[in-house]
């Protein structure tokens, strides 16, 4: 089933007589149950007012596209979604309603949010083939029930999106991104939670292959000031480099490139970042990476790892990598507590009552 548009769409779920599985560009690995309902037939940039600061496009627009038109205008998707491409080894293209259905964000998530703190408006047709519209294409309007935040990491399983409306920002003029050499996650937490805490604006704060990494983004002449200043708390933790290729970097972390190609399954990990150090030590073995000043952990394991088993530190652990029978084994999400899961049941009997959306993803939190 691909839908040109939202009637079709709607006519195609109402008749629906099984599951679906949802999919926009396919580039994140989901192999569920159910007959194929491709979202890239709704696509196109339907509104675009850079003085407003507001884009409106169909779900299956490719990101690519909408990236495209934001840098014509000096503009840019300030959350700064990953491309899950490298890492699942999958083709396609990236759409922005895959984008919002698993609210994908990037390392600058510490500073500006996430995905669904930039997302105005949906449409979206539920489980009965009814078009529902929430929110608006101004940042202040917001009435009735959230659906908008709701939508936003829910993963298909509540309805398909066929159209979403964004916040969008400029871009900032220049970057600087430090490092300092620290081999172990407790010392670099300590040296991110530094420079996260000083007032100097960071952007971006991770550890990977034995570098601590901050970033900033602004207008020159700030950027250099503070790149000076986050040099002086940063020299306490080692000797402090300006890296030459600072973009090229920030989107080898986004995209967790140091696990690309290389055999194992990926976990993706959300602790507290005083709690980090504890949980790498219990992980025991496989590569690491850090994101959001070691609130995110990536990790790259043997086949078979249930990494879920041994966090033993209050946290999310989500499988992100894997062959088909360890993820029928292990689960791809955390399991929910029991007063958020019957919140999600209910949720998903009052938008899904058939349960025919991504079946496959049934213990996907709602709203992760």
């Amino acid at each position: 089933m691909k839908p040109e548009n939202e009637a079709e769409l709607s006519a195609g779920v109402a008749g629906a007589r099984g599951p679906l599985r949802v999919q926009g560009g396919g580039t994140r690995g989901f192999q569920g149950a159910g007959e194929l309902l491709e979202t890239g037939g709704l696509a196109g940039i339907e509104l675009y007012e850079p003085g407003a600061l507001t884009l409106v496009a169909g779900a299956g627009t490719p990101l690519a596209e909408i990236e495209a038109a934001l840098e014509a205008e000096g503009q840019r998707l300030a959350f700064e979604p990953m491309d899950h491409r490298g890492l699942m080894g999958t083709g396609g293209e990236p759409t922005i309603g895959g984008v919002v259905a698993a609210n994908v964000s990037g390392p600058r998530r510490i500073q500006v949010g996430a995905c669904r703190d930039h997302l105005l408006g949906v449409r979206f047709v539920d489980g009965t083939g009814q078009v529902i519209s929430n929110g608006g294409r101004v940042m202040k309007n917001v009435t009735g029930y959230d659906l908008v935040k709701l939508m936003a990491g829910s993963w298909g399983t509540l309805g398909v999106l066929s159209q979403v409306s964004l916040k969008v920002l400029p871009k900032p003029e220049t970057q600087a991104t430090l490092a300092v050499e620290i081999a172990d996650a407790g010392t670099a937490v300590r040296a991110l939670s530094a420079a996260l805490g000083s007032p100097f604006e960071v952007s971006g704060a991770a550890h990977a292959e034995g570098q601590a990494l901050v970033r900033i983004e602004g207008f020159e002449g700030s950027v250099s000031y503070r790149a000076g200043r986050l040099a002086e708390v940063l020299a306490p933790f080692g000797a402090v480099r300006e890296v030459a290729e600072g973009a090229a970097l920030w989107t080898g972390i986004r995209d967790v490139l140091a696990f690309h190609g290389v055999p194992g399954d990926v976990w993706r990990i959300s602790v507290k970042p005083g709690d980090t150090a504890a949980a790498v030590a219990d992980f025991g073995t496989g590569q690491i990476v850090l994101d959001w000043g070691g609130g995110l952990i990536w990790a790259l394991v043997p086949e078979g790892t249930d990494l879920r088993a041994r966090l033993r530190v209050p946290g999310h652990a989500t499988l992100v990598r894997a062959a088909a029978g360890t993820r029928a084994r292990i689960g791809m999400f955390h399991p929910e507590s029991a007063p958020l899961a019957r919140i999600a049941e209910g949720l998903r009997a009052r938008f899904d009552p058939r349960g025919i959306f991504n079946p496959g993803l049934m213990s996907a939190p709602v709203g992760a």
